[in-house]
């Protein structure tokens, strides 16, 4: 049947227009005008129909850990916020470092609300010793490697994979991602949050920014020698933000994300000694905030990404050092945004949507300008809606958000994937 989201404001990378959008039954945009009517007709009056989020930071846990989430739940929480696709880490269990799980990861992603769309890690085990496969998952279509949860240590093997990395691009037909979690063991190791003035006061041990800022430093330096396309995850520094801004200005091939959690919360919130704000990177200062901040407006970093991270009740009802590291992301990802980011809507849903879906190497079908013709992978929001959150309420198994009880502007009303609606009204459709 034909679909028609009707009465909203359209806002994509092409600008803003009031119009009418068509959706259909082969999952493609069919009409964008006025007075069209279909099959079924979905309310968007007050609202703003966007292309779909892409998040390029989620932990599904799946293969091996769905006592804290699966890809259907995980997904199904992403379609409520917004998302029609999803990148997935590979710290499974079994890790995603072979075809064969990769193809199991698809296979799930398959029966979905979501596109999810496989990483692979960098070495073996995510151990950083031996590369992983690289060519073999390049042929799979594998198009961003990744270590997450543990930067690279050794510079030489970084290296390595960067200079291999080049020459795989030709293969995939555009180039191939490294997204690093910049973090140097030896000094983060035996920290739990943030080393600073709060660490000291509530008497737990610190990660110094220096940590992050020295891989940073480091993998400039070799982007430069190598010319591999690196991706800098969750920065959360302002000197890591000064040093991709520089890079940028050098022309080097280099992106960059932020997550929500740190262009809003500072190690403040740990004086709570809840572990629900123990994060990976930790939660940094007011000085680092306003630099994320920055960094998000005059374009340094070039996404929103969530860093998904759920975690079974009981074990972040452990003690704060004992307590796995993490927050869940999907569902609060375009309030939060709208509403702390200091940015303007366009310049939300930018960074939300089609600048991840460049990185991702999905711009052929999310992000995509709401034309006839393009992909139906839509989103619609009210960006006035009120409500108020609740981890239990939440499509996760998990329940681990910092924003209990707090009450947001700015909610997703429908999502379409692949034409198909996911969530109306702001309910789940399956």
């Amino acid at each position: 049947m034909s679909l028609v989201l009707r009465g909203g404001r359209i806002i994509d990378s092409g600008g803003e227009r009031i119009l009418d959008v068509e959706i259909g039954e082969d999952g493609l945009i069919a009409a964008v005008g006025t007075g069209l009517t279909g099959d079924v007709n979905l309310d968007a009056s007050g609202c703003v129909v966007s292309p779909g989020f892409v998040d390029l930071h989620a932990h599904l846990r799946e293969p091996g850990l769905e006592e804290a989430e699966t890809i259907q739940t995980g997904a199904r929480g992403g379609s409520l916020g917004g998302y029609t696709a999803l990148v997935a880490m590979p710290n499974t269990d079994p890790t995603t470092d072979c075809v064969a799980v990769v193809e199991q990861v698809r296979s799930l992603g398959r029966r979905s609300t979501c596109e999810i769309i496989p990483t692979a890690a960098m070495t073996l085990r995510r151990d950083g010793v031996d590369m992983a496969p690289m060519g073999e998952l390049v042929d799979a279509g594998v198009g961003i490697f990744t270590d997450d949860g543990t930067g690279l240590q050794d510079p030489r093997l970084m290296r390595r994979i960067m200079e291999y990395s080049t020459g795989l691009g030709r293969r995939l037909g555009r180039p191939v991602v490294l997204a690093q979690h910049c973090e140097v063991a030896a000094l983060s190791a035996g920290g739990y949050m943030h080393e600073g003035e709060w660490s000291s006061r509530l008497g737990i041990p610190g990660q110094p920014a220096e940590a992050e800022e020295l891989m940073v430093m480091r993998d400039i330096a070799l982007v430069r020698m190598t010319g591999a396309h690196l991706h800098f995850q969750h920065l959360s520094t302002a000197s890591s933000v000064a040093m991709v801004r520089g890079a940028k200005a050098a022309g080097l091939p280099v992106t960059a994300e932020a997550t929500t959690h740190h262009f809003i919360l500072t190690d403040a919130a740990c004086a709570s000694y809840d572990p629900v704000f123990k994060v990976h990177p930790p939660l940094r200062t007011d000085v680092d905030v306003r630099a994320i901040r920055e960094g998000l407006a005059d374009g340094t970093i070039d996404a929103i990404a969530t860093d998904h991270a759920p975690h079974a009740p009981h074990t972040k009802e452990m003690p704060f050092d004992q307590a796995p590291a993490g927050m869940l992301g999907l569902e609060t990802a375009f309030s939060l945004a709208l509403g702390d980011s200091g940015l303007d809507l366009p310049e939300v849903l930018a960074l939300l949507s089609w600048r991840p879906a460049a990185i991702a190497g999905v711009a052929d079908r999310h992000g995509v300008p709401v034309v006839p013709g393009a992909p139906a992978n839509l989103c619609v929001v009210d960006p006035d809606e009120t409500w108020t959150v609740s981890g239990a309420a939440m499509a996760s198994l998990s329940s681990n958000t910092p924003y209990e009880g707090r009450t947001l502007r700015g909610r997703v009303r429908h999502t379409i994937r692949a034409g198909e609606p996911v969530v109306v009204d702001g309910e789940a459709r399956r």
